[in-house]
């Protein structure tokens, strides 16, 4: 089927159809069909964190194949309109949360914050020696047993960030097992007596993500990762916790505060 013989098919009341488009009018198919969506979503139809229909339902409803249909949520995604998110769907792009990096910084406040509501679960969790950089940071001999504890955060269910944490075992036994039942590091550490953590050093790069962070961050290739490594101390500064974070580039702002 080409775009000169796609028959105009009905739609729900509100929602764009095949009447929103014109044959014949000497502006691509694609172009018309990315200028309804973007109004749609300019003008509050189509909200922000929204989940687009299918393909099969948009070329439908648009009256078109799925190559224009595909044509036109490409541009949407290259004017940052849009994201697809593997194995999910396409949404409209919400704005970058913004994440202050302050002395007390606090993933599920700093969301809660923003009017979000915010999310976590344990990937993983074990007993490692700890590494040269890792020690280091936690001011422990290297090969000191160290607690590492993967999580994935999410804002309104959207993946945005995964963080691999490490702790000295001896200092933080079961903060495996409460972060994973409460899925917070902070509820963790403070029923361990440790709520009262303060940033003591940040270090932010970024970098293409790798295979892992796309699956877990339902990201596309090629897209980029800030990895944010940070110390957290306690009352006497002395390092409790030792972060690697990985954010989705385009989903999150962070904010440096002094």
């Amino acid at each position: 089927m080409t775009d000169t013989d796609d028959m105009p098919m009905t739609s729900p009341p509100g929602e764009a159809s095949a009447s929103d488009v014109a044959r014949g009018s000497g502006v691509a198919l694609w172009k018309q069909i990315a200028e309804r969506i973007e109004a749609d979503i300019a003008e509050g139809r189509l909200k922000p964190g929204a989940r687009l229909p299918t393909e099969a339902e948009f070329a439908e409803r648009f009256g078109v194949n799925r190559h224009t249909l595909r044509r036109a949520l490409a541009t949407l995604t290259e004017q940052g309109l849009v994201e697809a998110m593997p194995g999910r769907g396409t949404f409209v792009k919400e704005p970058p949360l913004r994440y202050p990096i302050t002395p007390r910084t606090r993933f599920s406040e700093i969301v809660s914050g923003e009017g979000r509501a915010p999310g976590g679960r344990v990937i993983a969790s074990r007993i490692v020696p700890a590494a040269t950089d890792i020690a280091a940071a936690l001011r422990v001999p290297p090969g000191t047993d160290a607690l590492r504890l993967d999580m994935l955060r999410e804002a309104d269910g959207v993946p945005l960030t995964i963080g691999t944490h490490w702790y000295v075992a001896e200092r933080c036994r079961d903060l495996d097992l409460i972060a994973a039942a409460t899925g917070s590091v902070t509820r963790a550490l403070e029923a361990l007596g440790l709520g009262d953590y303060r940033r003591l050093e940040t270090r932010i790069t970024a970098r293409p993500a790798d295979e892992e962070e796309r699956s877990l961050l339902a990201l596309p290739a090629g897209r980029t990762v800030m990895v944010v490594e940070s110390i957290n101390g306690d009352a006497r500064r002395q390092p409790i916790q030792f972060t690697r974070a990985r954010f989705s580039a385009d989903r999150v702002q962070l904010v440096v505060k002094n």
